[in-house]
């Protein structure tokens, strides 16, 4: 799946890197069965929420849109003036149950576009990709597959039309019960795959097991989960054997982003990347934000986590594109 793979370890004196990226899509029932007809992106006339964050602490987001954002103008022009003013960046994310052409039988395993026939997940992404390039001018580079769906086929369709990075990795995620990837033996640092002058960067989801278990945390937590109904993670977590954490404001704490991000530092990671997705900001629209009160949590949580990288751990903001770049020059 991610052939030549060369995993990049940079010097543990080098500054924390912080990249943001918004899932900018549609919104739908997460737990329900995939519907072509749930497109609707009323939630990106109020982007300017978290955007109005980033600005505040000089950050530069990576919206990766899919295509109901990217063909509707309520879905793409609240975009449009922050982009032309350099305020983000423009990414590409592929939900193929909402993404012409749509010739794939709907079920829950083809929601992971590298699931789908290659002839398939390419057109859909060369849809993906024009409607990017009509609407803001420019080709997107930057790829997260719709689920983390990244699959056998995926990097070849990437070189192919032009994208130099990728955002799918998620650990320690581990879809394979639904037809998904299995990211749970991957790391949080980034690395690149692919050959030559066609190699392409990887830039995971920043996530990870955490707690004293060590290098038994990860069996330990498969088998914590398989007792789940008998709340052995829960117990897990209080004694601080094991937690799978995610850096995400979606889920979890800010005490459980800053103890994330200290042992990923601790394990010499540099480059960190904080991740959720637009609907949630509006009331309603996903578990995690259900009233005004949980939208402010869900803020603030935000600026305790800039707040702590920025200012506790000396980190700086960078953007995809940026990363890459600075990764090029220090070979």
């Amino acid at each position: 799946m991610f052939d030549h793979r060369r995993d990049i370890r940079l010097p543990k004196d080098s500054t924390p890197q912080l990249i943001v990226v918004v899932d900018a899509e549609e919104e739908f029932d997460w737990q329900a069965e995939p519907d072509a007809a749930a497109n609707l992106v009323t939630s990106m006339a109020h982007i300017g929420r978290v955007q109005g964050i980033f600005d505040e602490y000089g950050i530069r987001p990576c919206y990766v849109i899919d295509y109901p954002v990217a063909s509707q103008p309520e879905g793409y022009e609240p975009l449009l003036e922050i982009f032309r003013q350099g305020r983000c960046e423009i990414g590409a994310q592929l939900h193929p149950w909402v993404n012409p052409p749509q010739d794939e039988v709907l079920t829950r395993s083809n929601m992971y576009p590298g699931n789908l026939p290659e002839s398939l997940e390419r057109q859909k992404l060369i849809c993906l990709r024009d409607a990017i390039s009509k609407q803001f001018g420019s080709r997107p580079i930057a790829y997260k597959a719709g689920r983390y769906g990244f699959g056998d086929n995926t990097a070849r369709i990437l070189s192919e039309l032009g994208f130099t990075i990728d955002l799918s990795v998620c650990p320690p995620m581990d879809a394979s019960d639904e037809g998904g990837p299995d990211y749970s033996h991957f790391e949080a640092c980034p690395f690149w795959f692919g050959d030559g002058a066609h190699r392409i960067l990887e830039i995971p989801c920043t996530g990870g097991f955490v707690g004293w278990a060590g290098r038994l945390s990860r069996p330990l937590f498969n088998s914590a989960w398989a007792l789940r109904r008998f709340r052995v993670l829960g117990i897990l977590a209080r004694l601080r054997a094991v937690d799978r954490l995610m850096l995400s404001p979606e889920g979890y704490s800010s005490e459980e982003h800053i103890r994330l991000t200290r042992a990923l530092f601790d394990r010499g990671i540099r480059t960190f990347t904080w991740s959720f997705h637009s609907p949630s900001v509006v009331p309603g629209n996903t578990t995690y934000v259900e009233t005004e009160a949980q939208l402010q949590v869900f803020l603030d949580r935000f600026r305790r986590f800039f707040d702590f990288f920025f200012n506790e751990l000396g980190g700086q903001a960078s953007t995809p594109s940026l990363l890459r770049k600075q990764l090029e020059a220090m070979e």
